[in-house]
């Protein structure tokens, strides 16, 4: 029994994975589609729901999978495509809700993903939620010029709040429960920060260190 599911098409930050896992012997392998199918152009003629095809179909020739063998393929609009290319083909498959195992695979690996893409690891495994469009927008415009790129900017919402003025200031901060979004490091008491501002859904303040290292890197 083949499982099919995605992670990561409602993060503003990285492209998107597509998983599939076999029950019985527990393999599990994925691919992801590339920032790219999501800039504006290939956003609007949603070129990645071919990729999806594409991912799966290099898949599935790994698995050696048989058109007899059960697939089970998420609901999502992510496998439209997918799912005309399964019957096209003849498969067996059924739409369903994907839940574990592959569900806990996915997520691991897209956190894995985009901590690679450079998001803190604490910012990822400790944040009630890491993949809130506004909250990732924080880690963005932290750094904007380097990590606008990273962003899934075919999207309306970023059309919307992915150009906003912002202005900094330098101030000292006494009690701290901040890490800085541009190392990832705790922003120790008293430290002095650079605070990043701007408005987008409310008023948000970005707070890094006043001479980070990343910044000093750039």
């Amino acid at each position: 029994m083949i499982q099919i599911d995605d992670a990561g098409s409602g993060s503003l930050v990285g492209g998107t994975l597509i998983g599939i896992y076999r029950i019985e012997t527990n393999e599990y392998q994925y691919g992801i589609i590339p920032i790219d199918y999501y800039n504006e152009k290939n956003f609007k003629s949603k070129e990645y729901l071919n990729y999806v095809v594409y991912i799966v179909s290099n898949l599935f020739e790994k698995f050696n999978v048989p058109l007899n063998e059960e697939i089970y393929v998420c609901r999502g609009y992510m496998f439209d495509h997918l799912r005309i290319w399964l019957t096209e083909r003849g498969y067996n498959w059924y739409s369903t809700v994907i839940e574990n195992p592959l569900q806990d695979h996915i997520e691991s690996s897209f956190e894995n993903y985009t901590i690679n893409l450079g998001l803190p690891e604490n910012f990822i495994k400790y944040t009630k939620y890491p993949f809130h469009f506004h909250q990732l927008l924080k880690w963005v415009y932290a750094d904007y010029d380097n990590r606008a790129s990273l962003c899934k900017t075919g999207w309306k919402s970023w059309k919307k709040y992915g150009n906003l003025a912002w202005n900094t200031s330098i101030d000292k901060i006494n009690k701290s429960n901040y890490y800085c979004l541009l190392c990832g490091m705790k922003i120790l008491d008293y430290s002095i920060v650079k605070i990043i501002t701007y408005h987008s859904n409310r008023k948000y303040r970005i707070y890094v260190h006043e001479n980070c290292k990343e910044n000093l890197q750039k």
